[in-house]
């Protein structure tokens, strides 16, 4: 039985535009997701033949609130996006892993050889072989695949494509030999794991979480080995405004240092008093002991701490405005975390490069553009990249056609936030 055709038959009969307008919410781009399913098919039958079992997705992820407050054990609230990985998928019994992305060479990974690889730090063989490893470390069963993947999750732009690759990973294992029965706390707790160990990157949990368990959701990361989850009903449509992100076209290149920066700076104010993060210590200790710390761990360090505990309380702030329906509330929120990265976080651009300053450019921008009619504030890490902004829906057309103007043609995207994480499609 020819699976791929009947995929594709379904999809071009139109018989489950009303699964893909569940998932992706936006029927403006139902044509192209239809389309985007269809040529994953063809490539999957191109490459591993014509008995595709299933279709998986998982989405990226932008962060609304909490801006570098994970790896302290703080608070966040992230969302799902409508921009996702998705993978043609059909189970083997052949004792391996076989990953097609698009544009990329095919990967293969032996069940056999799980134990990491030190020469494969920093590629994408690691987050697969990581990935398998610890799904079956934690006790679940593991089997071969084919797979081809395709992700419109732009890569450095602050929404986690590494993490929606981890997710996505997680969740084919899951589907195909689990019954989709691994929770999606679990899987992203799996993805980081491939992420620390395997890729040999220290990230936090925030990104696999907000891409496995979908919608909006606050996360409160205290215990991280166990983290509480809380999903967030709430319509930003229905509210009349539309989440923009748009890439500013910076260079990531050379950030490394300014990034590992802010949690090293965090955790030296927490070493002050016998910590190791933030969380661990009171903010009106670390007031009451200005002089100390500035002197121990300097004047950044010290602003940083201050954003961070400031930080919490308004990720708290955001999720009870969004509970309450009051979009006013939320909105001011959201501005002043923006304010407070730039201010006391100082994640808006690099002081090793004044001269390239693209982030504030947005930011200045989107100020001057939106006025009453919506709010901006830095996106993900920051230093370079993007920004998010919260655009009245009426708005959104002008808002776009400035940014793309300015930083380039399509640099400015219009996401929808989507109720599901990593999940099997068809």
């Amino acid at each position: 039985m020819d699976k791929v055709k009947t995929f594709i038959t379904k999809l071009e009969n139109n018989e489950l535009n009303e699964r893909l307008l569940d998932i992706y919410v936006d029927n403006d781009k139902l044509d192209y997701q239809k389309n985007r399913y269809i040529e994953a098919l063809k490539e999957f039958e191109k490459n591993f033949g014509d008995e595709a079992d299933s279709i998986f997705s998982a989405p990226g992820r932008s962060e609304i609130g909490g801006n570098h407050t994970d790896h302290q054990h703080g608070e966040v609230l992230a969302a799902s996006i409508n921009d996702d990985a998705i993978a043609v998928v059909a189970g083997t019994d052949k004792n391996e892993v076989n990953v097609l992305s698009e544009g990329y060479d095919k990967i293969t990974i032996s069940l056999d050889e799980l134990d990491k690889i030190d020469s494969e730090e920093g590629t994408t063989h690691a987050l697969i072989r990581g990935v398998i490893a610890k799904t079956k470390a934690n006790g679940h069963n593991i089997g071969g695949f084919d797979a081809y993947i395709t992700s419109n999750v732009l890569s450095g732009s602050g929404l986690s494509s590494s993490a929606a690759f981890e997710v996505l990973i997680g969740t084919i294992l899951s589907g195909l030999y689990n019954d989709m029965s691994i929770s999606p706390i679990e899987i992203a707790i799996i993805g980081q794991y491939a992420e620390n160990v395997y890729f040999g990157k220290p990230c936090g949990l925030m990104d696999q979480l907000a891409c496995s368990v979908g919608s909006l959701c606050h996360i409160d990361f205290a215990d991280t080995s166990d983290p509480v989850v809380e999903k967030i009903n709430f319509d930003l449509e229905s509210a009349g405004y539309s989440l923009c992100i748009t890439d500013t076209k910076g260079s990531h290149s050379d950030l490394t240092p300014d990034y590992a920066a802010i949690p090293a700076e965090m955790k030296s104010v927490a070493a002050c008093f016998g910590k190791e993060v933030l969380h661990e210590v009171d903010e009106d200790t670390v007031i009451a002991n200005v002089s100390q710390i500035r002197e121990k761990c300097g004047d950044r360090a010290f602003l940083r701490a201050i954003h961070f505990y400031e930080e919490n309380k308004r990720v708290k702030k955001e999720v009870e405005a969004l509970n309450n329906n009051d979009i006013e509330a939320f909105l001011s929120t959201v501005s002043a975390s923006g304010s407070s990265s730039y201010k006391y976080l100082q994640n808006v651009y690099t002081n090793h490069q004044i001269d390239k300053q693209n982030m504030s450019i947005a930011l200045m921008i989107s100020e001057m553009t939106l006025g009453a009619n919506g709010v901006a504030r830095v996106h993900g890490g920051g230093f370079a990249g993007t920004i998010q902004a919260f655009v009245k829906n009426d708005a959104v057309a002008d808002y776009k056609a400035t940014m793309n103007k300015i930083f380039g043609e399509d640099s400015c995207n219009v996401l929808k936030i989507r109720k599901y994480g990593g999940t099997k499609v068809m």
